[in-house]
């Protein structure tokens, strides 16, 4: 059974030689972009002639549409548009990675650039100064889909052992998790901190606080950079919201909000107010949630194993079987925060955002008279 792919078992050594090797002036960017599926990321390098000091430095660029599900063949070229720069971990200073949004030939955002309609909305309640932090689970993969570490023909035992544990017998994959924590660091992204998950071979990192559309931003090329490390190790990295059938935590994008009214003396109120009005809008808010439209995250969000149930809307303190939580400290302390733990692992933080600032902040009482 092959766990590793062929790229993992390459001399890295002879790699490090030609890494180490000077490139002048000129300076390498990797553009990196979300595809047609909404969840998978590509990326495309090009030598400019010298370091950018800021996203305005960086040209636009193109690609062709119909190898990444975004384009048909006879009018494939779609536009990249740089709006975030990064230190590049791989390929070290001065190179940076560069995060685009994709407009189509007429220069109208693709159907999976969601970031468009969220920074107009980020824009909307700028004055609110909303902070999200989102936790970000994900599953460790062999290349041929079995867990990675699991055994070949069976199960490990049940859960238990693993959230946070510490082990070869309990935590799997550790060197991955620590070498993607760097490579965050390095970046300039806005990473928390990390843990291991309550299924064995599951973990998580955590991105934030971040404000408004920093948090989209920050939280994909973290994802692109696990994936890339990933590929290193020669393991894969799903976000798939249920990886494994049975008795057998789900992996979600619990996402952590609050304004500068809530952080305040006396922000609880304003912490119920959210809940009240994310409560009258749960159906729309679950089909942002994952990029299908709820169909992904049916799978998880059962009721069971930590989760709220996909059908039904519920809060409360230091309830992690509920859709909102607000932390046992938020309500000893009458300000602060809410976690809403319904996002699936694979959503886009973009679509996830938007739609909490827009419910939380905005007046939709017109826009669903006119629906």
């Amino acid at each position: 059974r092959q766990t590793g792919s062929v790229t993992s078992h390459t001399n890295k050594a002879v790699r490090q030689q030609y890494m180490s090797l000077p490139q002048g002036e000129k300076c390498q960017v990797t553009y990196i972009w979300i595809d047609g599926t909404g969840e998978g990321l590509r990326n495309k390098t090009r030598t400019l002639d010298c370091e950018p000091k800021s996203i305005d430095d960086i040209p636009e660029w193109n690609f062709d549409g119909s190898s990444t599900y975004q384009a048909e063949g006879s009018n494939s070229d779609m536009y990249l548009i740089p709006v975030c720069m990064f230190r590049d971990p791989f390929t070290l200073d001065p190179n940076k990675l560069v995060l685009c949004e994709v407009l189509k030939y007429n220069r109208f955002p693709t159907e999976t650039n969601h970031r468009a309609n969220c920074n107009k909305v980020m824009e909307e309640v700028k004055e609110h100064c909303i902070w999200f932090g989102m936790e970000q689970e994900y599953t460790l993969l062999g290349i041929d889909g079995h867990p990675f570490s699991w055994p070949s023909n069976g199960f490990p035992g049940p859960q238990g052992p693993y959230y946070c544990g510490v082990g070869a017998n309990n935590a799997y994959g550790r060197d991955i998790v620590e070498c993607h924590y760097k490579a965050c660091l390095y970046a300039g992204v806005k990473i928390y901190g990390t843990n291991a998950e309550v299924m064995p071979s599951q973990w998580e990192f955590q991105v934030g606080p971040c404000e408004g559309i920093e948090m989209g931003d920050h939280l994909w090329v973290a994802r692109f950079l696990l994936h890339r490390v990933c590929e290193d190790f020669g393991v894969v990295a799903t976000l798939d919201p249920k990886p494994m059938t049975g008795n057998w935590n789900g992996a979600g994008c619990h996402t952590n909000v609050s304004t500068k009214q809530m952080r305040e003396e006396g922000g609880l109120q304003y912490i119920e107010q959210a809940i009240e009005k994310l409560s009258k809008r749960h159906a729309q808010h679950i089909r942002f949630y994952d990029p299908r439209g709820g169909q992904d995250n049916i799978r998880r969000l059962t009721g069971l194993y930590e989760t709220s149930n996909i059908n039904d809307f519920s809060a409360g303190v230091a309830n992690r079987g509920a859709s909102i939580r607000i932390p046992r400290q938020v309500g000893q302390e009458k300000k602060g925060y809410f976690e809403d733990r319904r996002p699936a692992a694979n959503c886009d933080p973009y679509s996830v955002t938007g739609i909490i600032a827009k419910t939380c902040l905005l007046d939709l009482e017109e826009e669903e008279e006119s629906q």
